[in-house]
């Protein structure tokens, strides 16, 4: 555990110094226009019991000064629940975990990713990997995989589940849809996470719960990114192209 929190000490500090040198394409005015003034400012103290927890002294302290630093904010709110298959959108960088990790880290919450079992090979490593809360899964047999995360949401114990849809932070024309056949077969919600480079915000927005019409379901997800600046939004996946009546897409 000394070794997982002087990494975190050691990754704070890079991180700092990346802040410092970060240019932002938007100016400071365009920065607070375009904050929500709808979605009500979110911290540690506003989670319920339920919400899965790493239970950190020592991390919200270093992730809320790494967002002060970079001058972001988390906005929105957390359902009391459990369990929920999480959606990071849009990813558009490699930059975003810069971002979106410190925010996890301050408000505490504990939002698993699913990451190489091989990777889970060496001890110190894995020891490590678990604090972060990557999952180790083989991602060679696609079906155990889903039915593996099933099984996780199956037995009862908290989950927050991190999955991507967009598959790729390049423009795509549609999204993986297992992230909803996984929410639909475990009997969770859907919980989208945008992350706001314009208004510089990770912002926790609505739960969406199947029903089973993936065609009446995913628009209600949708809907929810619009107004959302990506880092590179050249790059936005068309769906949500579609909901901010945008054009063209990268080439």
């Amino acid at each position: 555990m000394l070794l997982c929190r002087y990494l975190l000490l050691r990754g704070a500090v890079m991180t700092s110094k990346f802040f410092s040198r970060s240019k932002s394409v938007f100016s400071n005015d365009e920065h607070s226009k375009a904050r929500s003034t709808v979605l009500p400012t979110l911290s540690k103290k506003d989670l319920g019991n339920l919400v899965p927890k790493r239970g950190s002294r020592f991390a919200p302290v270093v992730g809320s000064w790494l967002l002060k630093t970079a001058g972001w904010h988390t906005v929105g709110d957390i359902p009391n629940i459990s369990q929920a298959v999480v959606l990071a959108l849009p990813h558009t960088s490699n930059i975003d975990g810069v971002y979106a990790i410190p925010a996890l880290f301050s408000l505490d919450v504990k939002i698993n990713i699913m990451g190489k079992h091989t990777l889970f090979k060496v001890p110190v490593l894995a020891q490590l990997l678990r604090w972060i809360g990557i999952i180790p899964i083989d991602r060679g047999n696609k079906g155990s995989v889903l039915q593996t995360s099933i099984d996780r949401f199956k037995s009862g114990e908290p989950l927050f589940l991190g999955l991507s849809p967009e598959g790729t932070r390049k423009y795509t024309e549609t999204w993986k849809t297992g992230f909803y056949y996984l929410a639909l077969s475990a009997n969770v919600p859907i919980l989208p996470v945008a992350l706001d480079y314009k208004a510089k915000e990770v912002r926790f927005l609505s739960p969406v719960y199947p029903t089973g019409d993936i065609e009446t379901d995913l628009p209600k997800v949708y809907a929810q990114y619009r107004g959302v600046v990506p880092r590179h939004p050249e790059r936005l996946s068309q769906p949500l192209q579609d909901v901010n009546d945008l054009g063209g897409s990268e080439s």
